[in-house]
């Protein structure tokens, strides 16, 4: 049986993840108009770990930016 690694953390294509997440999150907003209950939990739950998501790949693009300023 074969083992599954995790990906590899590439910084290169952060601010396109951050990118692509702000717009999932403003999506999912808008069909939050049209969803109702338990859909609607849903919906809240998962922009709820995209905000963290969000927050987490800041702080990561600004500590990418901060070392490649030292040059590390």
């Amino acid at each position: 049986m074969a083992k599954n690694y995790p990906k590899p953390n590439d910084p290169a294509d952060n601010v396109e993840r951050l990118n692509k997440t702000i717009g999932n999150m403003e999506a999912a907003e808008e069909a939050m108009y049209f969803a109702e209950g338990k859909e609607r939990a849903q919906i809240q739950a998962k922009n709820e770990r995209r905000a963290e998501s969000i927050s987490d790949l800041k702080d990561e693009i600004a500590a990418e930016n901060k070392s490649r300023h030292k040059k590390f």
